[in-house]
């Protein structure tokens, strides 16, 4: 008997065909022996090698077609509850086999169907795979450890689409050159970038903080308005530009005063105006009247360095200069600047980068030039008044209600707060109470009047119980004398050594109001001080000098009519009276370091 799917040199044994000449005749040759017959077994076995190696073939080809439709069926496998493959023990029709071909009974008996090992395997790996992912998921513990093959339960897909607003670091500069890097929403406004620096800077927050748009290489600055975006402002700046943070009192002085802002020869109004304040306002702000500012300005040609004194018309549709005189027909005007696309600045130093005629000198500057002067629109006033004045035309015709809506917010804020709230102190400050130990019992205060007198009183006394234990001997650790030449110099409104120069134009860039001032060392005199005072767009400066009585030493501005210990007294006192002033002080110039 021949062993099924042995290869042909197993046939071709020596010990394999002597077990097939020992086979009985009638088995092996039914037609008897003889030569023929011998050769037709030869013939035979020749064929059952060609039929062996076609079996094999046929039968790598349905293990393959079998593979195949098993892993079609994988799919739509049921599963039982223990996640294991449901599967009849009887099967009653397995898969799709191809057609055998037909063999003879012999060739059934002496061969089986050899197997094929590296598809068997293969079919048991596939059924290992359909048992494990029968299983039911497991969350990922860890799912920051996952890779993008596989995430976590909680995909980003299946949570709400997060809003984070665009950040952006704007830095900021001081007066005394300091600086400070703070990270802005890209819909921040001046308003609030001030406030935050207000904050940050522990600063007392009086809504006259302002950012200051500043461009050295242009000479130019301007004050951004409440409303204005940061990031937007300084998508449009230079790179050499930057920010400053500084105190603008006149920002609103417009909306405070306006009867006496404006001089009468400079405004024309096309309908009839009874000259009353709420008029006034109501023709700037309104969009449908037409306020015209006119009046003459040195106007520098484009190109060029050379200066013409022109008759110029500010109107809500821009800026116009006569060719003929005062006339301000159609045909005789010509347009200078548009107000849609353009800012208003400031000159700092006109004469000296320009070659303007006088110091006060504006500048109309398109939102798109950055570093070139040949588009910029240069004018020169006469004075600072009439400068001040064109400048704050150009913002009311530029914005309208929205500059007014600027001007209340705080206002309104203010009224909402309790008087007691305001000015912002410190905490253990506002827990104090005010009382009054005159009688035989103490009593707390409760009228505000009454408790800001008592303080002054206190404050009084105290120095005078302070110079008369210096004066009988007692161990302090100042002199008279000292104490009063030092004591000042902690206060914001002293500025020590400045030029006379420098202080107006600090008083020019912190605003020509009314009562704003500062305190700053004598040039001429090493032992006496200045007053620096702003009163109607005008600075003045007062000497402030020292003065002997009964061997100490005191400070007057009325040549000794009026005398004060030291310069917090003298400050107080003119802070409530006018005294020899023109005006009482009112707002001190402060620089903050950042």
């Amino acid at each position: 008997m021949a062993l099924a799917g042995c290869p042909d040199s197993f046939l071709h044994h020596p010990y394999y065909q002597d077990k097939v000449e020992q086979t009985p005749r009638s088995q092996q040759d039914p037609a008897g022996p003889g030569l023929p017959a011998q050769s037709d077994r030869l013939a035979n076995h020749q064929e059952d090698d060609v039929d062996l190696e076609a079996l094999v073939n046929d039968m790598n080809a349905s293990l393959e077609s079998l593979y195949s439709a098993c892993s079609m069926q994988s799919d739509t496998v049921p599963l039982l509850q223990n996640g294991q493959h449901a599967r009849s023990q009887p099967r009653a029709s397995g898969p799709p086999r191809s057609v055998q071909p037909q063999v003879s009974p012999r060739q059934r008996v002496q061969r089986s169907q050899p197997v094929h090992i590296l598809a068997v395997r293969r079919l048991q790996e596939e059924d290992q795979q359909f048992r494990t992912s029968s299983l039911p998921a497991i969350p990922n513990p860890f799912p920051e450890l996952c890779g993008p093959g596989s995430p976590p339960v909680l995909t980003p897909g299946s949570l709400p689409p997060s809003q984070a607003a665009a950040k952006q670091d704007v830095k900021v500069f001081s007066e005394d050159g300091t600086s400070k890097v703070v990270e802005i929403l890209a819909d921040m406004t001046a308003r609030d970038l001030c406030q935050l620096l207000v904050y940050k800077s522990h600063c007392v927050d009086d809504n006259s903080w302002t950012l200051v748009e500043h461009h050295p290489h242009l000479g130019l600055e301007r004050c951004l308005e409440d409303h204005e975006l940061v990031v937007q402002v300084e998508s449009t700046m230079a790179s050499e530009s930057k920010f400053l943070f500084r105190k603008n009192y006149a920002k609103y002085e417009f909306f405070k005063n306006p009867m006496n802002f404006f001089p009468e020869q400079m405004v024309t109004w096309c309908q009839q105006s009874n000259g009353s304040q709420t008029q006034l306002l109501q023709n700037f702000l309104n969009s449908s009247s037409c306020p015209e500012i006119q009046g003459f300005l040195h106007v520098k040609e484009l190109g060029k360095k050379s200066w013409k004194k022109l008759y110029v018309c500010l109107r809500r549709s821009g800026l116009y200069c006569s060719t003929k005189g005062t006339s301000k027909e159609p045909r005789h005007l010509q347009l200078l600047a548009d107000l849609e696309d353009s800012n208003i600045f400031s000159l700092i130093a006109g004469r000296k980068q320009y070659n303007a005629p006088t110091d006060h000198g504006l500048c109309i500057k398109p939102n798109k030039v950055r570093n070139e002067t040949k588009e910029l629109r240069l004018l020169c006033a006469e004075d600072e008044q009439t400068r001040t004045c064109w400048m704050t035309a150009f913002r009311l015709l530029k914005y309208g209600m929205l500059l007014y809506q600027n001007y209340r917010i705080p206002q309104q804020r203010k009224a909402l707060l309790s008087p007691f709230s305001t000015p912002v102190r410190s905490v253990s400050e506002n827990s104090l109470v005010a009382m009054d130990f005159s009688g035989q019992t103490g009593r707390v205060i409760e009228n505000p009047a009454e408790a800001q007198s008592a303080a002054l009183e206190e404050g009084h006394a105290w120095r005078k119980r302070s110079t008369r234990m210096n004066i009988l001997g007692s161990q302090s650790p100042l002199h008279p004398s000292t104490l009063s030449t030092v004591i000042h110099r902690t206060q914001h409104w002293f500025h020590g050594r400045i030029s006379r120069e420098e202080s107006h134009r600090i008083i020019k860039q912190q605003g020509l109001v009314d009562g704003l001032f500062l305190l700053r060392d004598s040039q001429s005199n090493p032992k006496a001080f200045v007053l620096t005072l702003c009163h109607h767009q005008k600075i003045k400066n007062f000497q402030i000098l020292p003065c002997e009585d009964d061997g100490q030493t005191f400070f007057s501005l009325d040549d000794g009519n009026t005398k004060f210990s030291d310069l917090i007294q003298l400050v107080d006192f003119y802070q409530l009276n006018k005294g020899v002033l023109p005006c009482k002080l009112k707002h001190h110039c402060i620089r903050v370091a950042l």
